[in-house]
C-alpha cells in the first residue's frame, strides 16, 4: 500500500513534469497523509481547434475515494489505494478506471516495515536518480446527500519489486513520462488498453532511506523527516507489548469536506 508520500518540487517544476497549466505556488509537503488534498493530472476536456491550452489539467482531490453510489460516507472505509489487478472490475474503482484515470506527481513515498511485534522501520523510497514520479491513480467526483460535492481520488498500487519487498509487499504504480497520454487518454484507451502500464517499477528506480519515526505523525511536516537514520531493529521486552505500533499515525474516517483544498 502507500499511506504516505511527499511532494517538495516547486509548482513550475510540477507543472512542466505534468505538462499542465501554470500552477500556483504551494510550500513543499514533506509527509502528505490520507484525507489531506492532492495534486492530481487528468486529461481536458476537447480543445477547441486553435487552442494553445495544454491536453491536461491539474486539480486538487481529497485522497481517500469515495464512490459516486455511497449513501453515508460514515460507514465507509477511507479508500486511499487501489489494487491495479483488480480496479477494472471492482465496483469502488470501475468507473473511474474507464473514465478518470489520473497522475498524481511525488518526490517519493513512505513505507514501514514490520518488525515482528516491535516497531516497525519507517522507509523514505525515492528516485535514484532524483527528480519527480507520477503514480497511476482514479479520481471521483462525489455529491452527498446535502448536496455538496467534492473531487476524490485513489493511487493504484501493485506487487513491489524485488528491491522493495523487503519492506513492503506492495507499492503504487509509476507511470514514465512517455506514458502520460496513453495513461491519461480515457476515450481511446479502455483499461485493458492500458493494462500493461500498471506493473512494478525497475528494481533500481527507487533507493530505500531508512528515516525516524517523526513521520509516523502526520503533524510532522519538516524536511527533517527524511534525514536518514540507522535502520533499527528494535524489538519490544519480553512480556511487555509494543506501544508504538508499526505505520503511519491514522489520520481517521472523516467526512469528504473536512479536509480545506489547499496545498497551503
Amino acid at each position: 500500500m502507500c499511506g504516505r508520500f511527499a511532494l517538495t518540487a516547486t509548482a513550475d517544476q510540477t507543472a512542466a513534469f505534468l505538462g499542465v497549466g501554470e500552477l500556483h505556488d504551494f510550500p513543499a509537503r514533506y509527509n502528505i497523509a490520507p484525507t489531506q488534498p492532492i495534486l492530481m493530472a487528468l486529461a481536458a476536456p476537447t480543445r477547441p481547434p486553435g487552442s494553445n491550452l495544454p491536453d491536461r489539467e491539474a486539480l486538487l482531490v481529497r485522497w481517500g475515494l469515495i464512490p459516486s453510489w455511497v449513501k453515508d460516507t460514515r460507514g465507509f472505509p477511507l479508500l486511499i489505494n487501489a489494487r491495479s489487478e483488480e480496479a477494472a472490475t471492482k465496483p469502488s474503482f470501475r468507473t473511474a478506471m474507464r473514465h478518470r484515470r489520473a497522475l498524481v506527481p511525488a518526490s517519493g513515498f513512505y513505507e514501514w516495515k514490520q518488525s515482528g511485534t516491535g516497531k516497525g522501520q519507517a522507509y523514505w523510497l525515492r528516485p535514484r536518480d532524483g527528480g519527480l514520479v507520477a503514480f497511476a491513480a482514479l479520481m471521483e467526483p462525489y455529491s452527498e446527500p446535502g448536496g455538496s460535492e467534492i473531487d476524490t481520488g485513489a493511487l493504484l498500487t501493485t506487487s513491489a519489486n524485488s528491491a522493495i519487498a523487503h519492506v513492503h509487499h506492495r507499492m503504487p504504480v509509476v507511470i514514465g513520462e512517455k506514458d502520460f497520454a496513453r495513461w491519461l487518454d480515457c476515450r481511446t484507451q479502455e483499461p485493458r488498453d492500458v493494462a500493461d502500464l500498471m506493473k512494478p517499477a525497475d528494481p533500481d528506480f527507487f533507493e530505500a532511506v531508512p528515516v525516524s519515526s517523526l513521520v509516523n505523525k502526520v503533524s510532522n511536516t519538516g524536511p527533517e523527516i527524511q534525514e536518514e537514520v540507522k535502520e533499527q531493529k528494535a524489538v519490544p521486552e519480553q512480556g511487555e507489548p509494543s506501544k508504538d505500533k508499526s505505520g503511519p499515525e491514522s489520520s481517521g474516517n472523516k467526512k469528504p469536506g473536512d479536509a480545506q483544498m489547499s496545498l497551503f
